[in-house]
Protein backbone atom coordinates (compact mmCIF):
# COMPACT_ATOMS: atom_id res chain seq x y z
CA UNK A 1 0.00 0.00 0.00
CA UNK A 2 0.96 3.53 -0.60
CA UNK A 3 1.28 6.36 1.98
CA UNK A 4 -0.62 9.43 1.64
CA UNK A 5 1.03 11.83 -0.16
CA UNK A 6 -1.20 15.19 1.13
CA UNK A 7 -1.68 16.25 4.10
CA UNK A 8 -3.34 15.16 6.96
CA UNK A 9 -6.75 15.39 7.25
CA UNK A 10 -8.61 16.59 10.46
CA UNK A 11 -12.59 17.49 11.04
CA UNK A 12 -12.91 19.39 14.33
CA UNK A 13 -16.50 19.48 15.65
CA UNK A 14 -18.20 20.30 18.65
CA UNK A 15 -21.07 18.07 19.59
CA UNK A 16 -24.67 18.54 21.27
CA UNK A 17 -25.01 22.24 22.98
CA UNK A 18 -21.87 22.77 24.60
CA UNK A 19 -21.33 26.47 23.17
CA UNK A 20 -17.55 26.97 24.17
CA UNK A 21 -15.75 26.31 21.06
CA UNK A 22 -12.89 28.30 21.70
CA UNK A 23 -9.95 25.29 22.79
CA UNK A 24 -11.56 24.17 19.36
CA UNK A 25 -11.11 26.79 17.61
CA UNK A 26 -7.22 26.74 19.23
CA UNK A 27 -6.67 23.26 18.64
CA UNK A 28 -7.95 24.04 14.48
CA UNK A 29 -5.69 26.67 14.37
CA UNK A 30 -2.69 24.69 15.99
CA UNK A 31 -3.43 22.07 13.36
CA UNK A 32 -3.31 23.88 10.28
CA UNK A 33 -0.39 25.43 11.40
CA UNK A 34 1.23 22.24 11.50
CA UNK A 35 0.38 21.57 8.10
CA UNK A 36 -2.41 20.00 8.34
CA UNK A 37 -5.93 20.23 6.27
CA UNK A 38 -8.55 20.96 9.13
CA UNK A 39 -12.27 21.24 8.91
CA UNK A 40 -14.19 23.05 11.52
CA UNK A 41 -17.78 21.92 12.00
CA UNK A 42 -18.83 24.86 14.11
CA UNK A 43 -20.80 24.53 17.10
CA UNK A 44 -24.10 22.14 17.97
CA UNK A 45 -23.51 19.41 15.76
CA UNK A 46 -24.85 15.93 16.15
CA UNK A 47 -22.97 12.97 16.10
CA UNK A 48 -24.22 11.66 12.43
CA UNK A 49 -23.36 15.40 11.05
CA UNK A 50 -19.96 14.46 12.33
CA UNK A 51 -19.47 10.96 11.38
CA UNK A 52 -21.53 12.25 7.60
CA UNK A 53 -18.57 15.42 7.66
CA UNK A 54 -16.01 13.02 7.91
CA UNK A 55 -16.84 10.66 5.41
CA UNK A 56 -17.44 13.15 2.71
CA UNK A 57 -14.20 14.79 3.56
CA UNK A 58 -11.81 12.05 3.75
CA UNK A 59 -10.78 12.57 6.51
CA UNK A 60 -7.92 10.97 8.60
CA UNK A 61 -8.88 12.01 12.07
CA UNK A 62 -11.96 13.43 13.88
CA UNK A 63 -11.15 15.55 16.85
CA UNK A 64 -13.95 16.45 19.49
CA UNK A 65 -13.86 19.38 21.91
CA UNK A 66 -16.57 18.47 24.80
CA UNK A 67 -16.95 20.51 27.94
CA UNK A 68 -20.73 19.54 28.35
CA UNK A 69 -20.02 16.52 30.40
CA UNK A 70 -22.05 14.23 27.55
CA UNK A 71 -18.66 12.81 26.86
CA UNK A 72 -19.96 9.38 27.81
CA UNK A 73 -22.68 9.92 25.43
CA UNK A 74 -21.07 11.63 22.59
CA UNK A 75 -17.98 9.30 21.74
CA UNK A 76 -19.80 5.86 21.66
CA UNK A 77 -21.97 7.23 19.54
CA UNK A 78 -19.72 8.71 17.21
CA UNK A 79 -17.25 4.90 17.52
CA UNK A 80 -20.13 3.30 16.59
CA UNK A 81 -21.28 5.38 13.25
CA UNK A 82 -18.06 4.96 12.50
CA UNK A 83 -17.90 1.38 12.53
CA UNK A 84 -21.42 0.84 11.05
CA UNK A 85 -19.59 3.00 7.79
CA UNK A 86 -16.41 0.96 8.32
CA UNK A 87 -14.06 3.81 9.37
CA UNK A 88 -11.67 1.76 10.98
CA UNK A 89 -9.15 3.55 9.75
CA UNK A 90 -10.00 7.13 10.45
CA UNK A 91 -8.53 8.42 14.21
CA UNK A 92 -11.73 9.78 17.11
CA UNK A 93 -9.38 11.68 19.22
CA UNK A 94 -10.95 14.74 21.41
CA UNK A 95 -10.46 16.45 24.60
CA UNK A 96 -12.10 18.83 27.07
CA UNK A 97 -13.24 18.05 30.78
CA UNK A 98 -13.19 14.55 30.95
CA UNK A 99 -12.07 12.34 34.13
CA UNK A 100 -9.60 10.28 33.83
CA UNK A 101 -11.62 6.85 34.41
CA UNK A 102 -13.82 7.93 31.70
CA UNK A 103 -11.15 8.68 29.60
CA UNK A 104 -10.12 5.04 29.92
CA UNK A 105 -13.61 3.57 29.82
CA UNK A 106 -13.38 5.59 26.02
CA UNK A 107 -9.99 4.27 25.33
CA UNK A 108 -10.73 0.93 25.89
CA UNK A 109 -13.72 1.48 23.65
CA UNK A 110 -12.24 2.54 20.50
CA UNK A 111 -11.74 5.98 21.13
CA UNK A 112 -7.93 7.46 20.79
CA UNK A 113 -5.95 9.22 22.85
CA UNK A 114 -8.24 12.02 24.90
CA UNK A 115 -6.50 15.57 26.03
CA UNK A 116 -7.33 17.06 29.26
CA UNK A 117 -7.28 21.46 29.14
CA UNK A 118 -4.05 22.59 29.06
CA UNK A 119 -2.17 19.54 27.05
CA UNK A 120 0.52 21.62 24.79
CA UNK A 121 -0.96 21.67 21.50
CA UNK A 122 2.48 20.12 20.14
CA UNK A 123 1.20 17.52 22.17
CA UNK A 124 -1.78 16.79 19.88
CA UNK A 125 -0.03 17.09 16.95
CA UNK A 126 2.36 14.95 17.56
CA UNK A 127 -0.20 12.06 18.23
CA UNK A 128 -1.98 12.52 15.05
CA UNK A 129 1.06 12.67 13.08
CA UNK A 130 2.15 9.48 14.61
CA UNK A 131 -1.26 7.92 14.25
CA UNK A 132 -1.85 8.70 11.09
CA UNK A 133 1.64 7.61 9.62
CA UNK A 134 1.23 3.89 11.62
CA UNK A 135 -2.65 3.73 10.48
CA UNK A 136 -3.54 5.60 7.48
CA UNK A 137 -2.47 4.60 3.82
CA UNK A 138 -4.44 4.64 1.14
Amino acid sequence: MEKINRPIRVLVAKVGLDGHDRGAKIIATSLRDAGMEVIYTGLRQTAEMVVNAALQEDVDAIGISILSGAHMTVFPKIIALMKEKKMDDVLLTGGGIIPDDDMKTLNDSGVGKLFAPGTPTTEITSYIKNWVKENRSF
